[in-house]
């Protein structure tokens, strides 16, 4: 998604850097103590990234060290390390939030770190000129939550505004169940595994099963599980889901964002969030000119300096 913003800001010097954090959360990550999260080295999240980096010959910028940049982009303000603060922040959504819960409601009462309560703090941090969001349902939505309305920007967003390009693809299987599993249980939340499969047995009655883990989850586990229940079932732990999703006839998740790509191809969806409230949150699907809109975003935010430099911007990427 990144890459795509950069890619139409190609006439700047634009830089990219894996997610990051300093502080203890920094010196955890260096200890591999958050190999769970996007940031943790050992994560799958990622060496997702850094492979994504090397095989497009990105310049890379680890953690921002060689700015100070005219402007930042990232596609997440659970944590905004040091050498953010103060700069020119872009924020671009980058799927759906999680459900408001206990914890989210402690952040907010007494101003905890907003990353205990995960994605439902998205926007909370107030670090950012402008955030871009995926419809206008989405800027009702954040503006609710308390985001100044004049800091939303409806510009689509790029992982999710042209559903109907994967349907162009090669996956050697269709009319299929596809379940998207989620990595609840890595992110210390609890899933009820057994009473997941239930529901999908109930929903498949039968048909051909093909599961795509999360690529946070502990693939070996899980894997045990669906054989132990579903022993024909399909077990994908990595591929494109995106066309999996195009070529299934049912799609079933936990707390995927990918249920996006099922609704806006119509498909027949199931999911632990209201169905009703996702059809009316559905990224705009704008023929893919999502990353440009930001891109036009990020240029008029670079007008409005005294003296714009050729040093922009640099591109946190997140998984």
């Amino acid at each position: 998604m990144m890459h795509q913003i950069g890619q139409a800001l190609s006439h700047h010097d634009c830089r990219y850097t894996p997610f990051y954090a300093d502080g203890l959360l920094g010196w955890l990550t260096a200890k591999g103590a958050l190999d769970f999260t996007i940031m943790g080295p050992g994560s799958g999240f990622r060496r997702m990234t850094d492979a994504y980096l090397l095989d497009n010959r990105l310049p890379v910028d680890f953690a921002g060290r060689h700015g100070p940049y005219d402007l930042i982009l990232t596609c997440s303000d659970l944590i905004v390390p040091r050498n953010l603060k103060g700069r020119t922040v872009v924020l671009v959504q980058e799927g759906m939030t999680d459900p408001p819960d206990l914890m989210y409601h402690l952040v907010r009462r007494f101003g905890l770190p907003r990353w205990l309560a995960s994605t439902s703090t998205t926007g909370l941090s107030g670090a950012f000129r402008k955030f871009c969001v995926a419809s206008d349902a989405y800027r009702d939505f954040f503006a609710a939550n308390g985001i100044p309305p004049e800091r939303l920007v409806v510009t689509g967003i790029p992982n999710f505004d042209n559903c109907r390009s994967f349907l162009d693809n090669d996956f050697p299987f269709r009319d299929y169940v596809l379940v998207a599993t989620s990595d609840t249980r890595e992110t210390f939340k609890h899933d009820d595994r057994h009473r997941f499969f239930d529901r999908v047995a109930s929903i498949a009655a039968g048909r051909p099963l093909l599961f795509k883990l999360h690529p946070n989850e502990n693939a070996e586990r899980s894997s045990a599980e669906i054989r132990a229940r579903f022993p024909e079932a399909l077990i994908y732990t990595d591929g494109n889901t995106n066309n999996m999703v195009a070529n299934c006839r049912v799609l079933v998740t936990q707390y995927s964002s990918v249920v996006y790509v099922g609704l806006a191809l119509g498909k027949e969806c199931h999911s632990y969030f209201d169905l009703d409230q996702l059809r009316q949150l559905l990224p705009w699907q704008n023929g893919g000119v999502s990353a440009a809109n930001i891109a036009r975003v990020c240029e008029r935010l670079l007008r409005e300096r005294p003296r714009p430099s050729l040093r922009v911007p640099l591109l946190a990427e997140a998984w």
